[in-house]
């Protein structure tokens, strides 16, 4: 086999959206067509860019061809992403949420800060860069794929070469993991604890959920789409200066956390006051860039830089997941108040701290389908999963970076 590769290319930013694109549509059919992938809700831009990603792998072990890529517009996704996110840190939802949420999220925060000592301890004890236990920790479980794809550059800048690829492949890991232990960890707690569910209304509230979506989205016009869009520019843009300020004084922070801070201060000053904002219109702007984002991320991928690191991933991440079942069983349960309610707020925990808010949400329908609904769990879980703890956990991430 040669040592030289037969066929290079470099792919502009019109090109590489334009690829991302066409691998975002090709997940969505995959999805249709592959029933286990919908079921554990593996996103469409990871199908895809897995895909792509197998691709490339081919090309490059037979020395046949190899691709670059322009990543400017990746990092813009990403920057659009996580300003989307600030904006749903609201202070007023976190009070009117009530202590539980206020405690689940003091829960959410210790798994997040043992998701990582756990990572790091086993990365050390494998003889290998700590920064691993990090994208085999939160970036990738609690984070999933959006923070894995945003925070794997940075530990490449830190001095782990292969920091996106683990942290994608963990995330990717995880999302299925979280899926498979949630029941089997509620069925146990609902066993050992003989536990009843005690709603005297047994069923969910998910059409007034879904009329007021439907409200929303009908409501969405140029008008809105433009307020979104122009919110979120300008905290990328303050928030791009707040960055530079604390560079000049020698705090090096991620590039997304300026924008996102900016976005929350935004968010609450504009509660605070009483005036609207283009929440779901950020929302839907949000979504896209993500997807685009995680297509662009995924494709660009190098699986030949995991070979090495196959025993020692595996290994971390199955450790993780009985990490996760024993911290949902022993922590989760007994800080949500030991009843049928904190079984069903465990559950959700598995889904999420190993993999994404609808792995939790998945969870506990699978779970409240057979025993009964928790009118507590579907409100606690989705406002810490979804409103907080990218937030939360991007701040721990960035202090546990700093010091290793």
């Amino acid at each position: 086999m040669g040592s030289e590769i037969a066929f290079t290319y470099t792919f502009g930013m019109q090109e590489t959206v334009a690829i991302a694109v066409l691998l975002l549509m090709l997940g969505r059919l995959v999805k249709h067509f592959v029933e286990p992938l919908r079921r554990f809700y593996i996103p469409a831009p990871v199908v895809g860019g897995i895909i792509f990603s197998f691709f490339t792998l081919f090309g490059h072990e037979f020395q046949l061809f190899e691709f670059t890529f322009d990543q400017s517009l990746k990092n813009l996704l990403m920057l659009a992403f996580f300003t989307t996110v600030g904006f749903a840190a609201s202070f007023r939802m976190l009070v009117r949420g009530g202590i539980s949420v206020s405690i689940f999220l003091c829960v959410a925060i210790l798994l997040i800060v043992t998701q990582n000592c756990v990572g790091v301890g086993l990365s050390v004890l494998f003889g290998m860069n700590p920064l691993m236990g990090l994208a085999t920790g939160s970036i990738a479980l609690t984070g999933g794929h959006g923070t894995a794809a945003a925070f794997g550059p940075e530990l490449v800048k830190a001095g782990m070469e292969a920091g996106l690829s683990v942290s994608i492949a963990a995330a990717t890991f995880g999302l299925v993991a979280g899926c498979m232990i949630g029941g089997p960890v509620g069925k146990r707690l609902l066993n050992r604890y003989n536990l009843k569910c005690h709603t005297s209304d047994a069923t969910d509230n998910s059409e007034m959920v879904e009329g007021k979506l439907t409200h929303e989205q009908k409501n969405i016009d140029e008008n809105l789409l433009f307020k979104a869009v122009g919110y979120i520019i300008i905290c990328m843009g303050i928030g791009h200066f707040i960055i530079l300020g604390c560079s000049s004084v020698g705090i090096v922070l991620p590039a997304y956390l300026g924008p996102m801070m900016v976005a929350a201060a935004v968010r609450n000053f504009l509660d605070f006051t009483h005036r609207p904002l283009p929440l779901h219109s950020i929302n839907v702007v949000g979504s896209i860039s993500l997807q685009l984002f995680l297509a662009i991320a995924l494709m660009t991928l190098n699986l030949w830089e995991l070979a090495s690191l196959a025993v020692p991933l595996v290994t971390i991440l199955l450790v993780q997941t009985v990490v996760m079942a024993l911290f949902a069983y022993f922590v989760t349960f007994r800080i949500m108040g030991r009843d049928y309610d904190a079984a069903v707020i465990a559950t959700g925990h598995c889904g999420f701290g190993l993999g994404a808010t609808p792995n939790a949400m998945a969870n506990m329908e699978t779970f409240t389908g057979a025993n009964g609904y928790s009118p507590k769990a579907f409100f606690v879980v989705p406002i810490v999963g979804a409103l907080f703890i990218d937030f939360v956990n991007a701040t721990v991430l960035t202090i546990f970076i700093s010091i290793l």
